[in-house]
């Protein structure tokens, strides 16, 4: 597939996640729940997580921003059901590495995520795309400092 028809793919699919959020709400019974923005560009996210004996059990988000915020954030939240905390740091981690434009662990299936590869190209994006997994790193954290 050449470069173009793969940076198209990879538009269409941000968009898909931008105007269909999976994920979209507030979990009511959420072990969770994280505020961040970025105030460089206004992206906004409200995260809650439902998280059971170290396992990420389900994930929510609310928020406003640009396409690739929200994306993001839909990904993020399929991604991590079902990971346990320590898989969903590590994902946050390949993925922090993807978008600085790093080497980063190919052998783990992002599968949409990694549309969000081409963002390493826009420094001023990758603020943008990695909200809502710091929102998640900060979530985990605090979780973990609460045990």
């Amino acid at each position: 597939m050449s470069s173009r028809n793969l940076d198209q793919l990879y538009r269409s699919v941000i968009m898909d996640h931008y105007k269909s959020p999976r994920n979209k709400g507030v979990l009511d019974e959420s072990s969770v729940t994280v505020d961040m923005n970025n105030p460089t560009c206004g992206d906004v996210i409200h995260l809650t997580m439902q998280v059971e004996e170290g396992t990420v059990k389900d994930a929510k988000f609310e928020g406003e921003g640009c396409s690739i915020s929200m994306a993001s954030a839909s990904m993020m939240t399929q991604m991590l059901k079902g990971k346990t905390e320590a898989e969903a740091l590590q994902l946050a981690d390949t993925i922090s590495e993807m978008m600085l434009g790093n080497e980063y662990d190919t052998s783990i299936d992002l599968g949409d995520i990694e549309a969000l590869s081409g963002v390493a190209k826009f420094p001023a994006r990758i603020k943008c795309a990695t909200l809502a997994w710091k929102a998640m790193e900060k979530g985990i954290g605090e979780e973990e400092s609460e045990e």
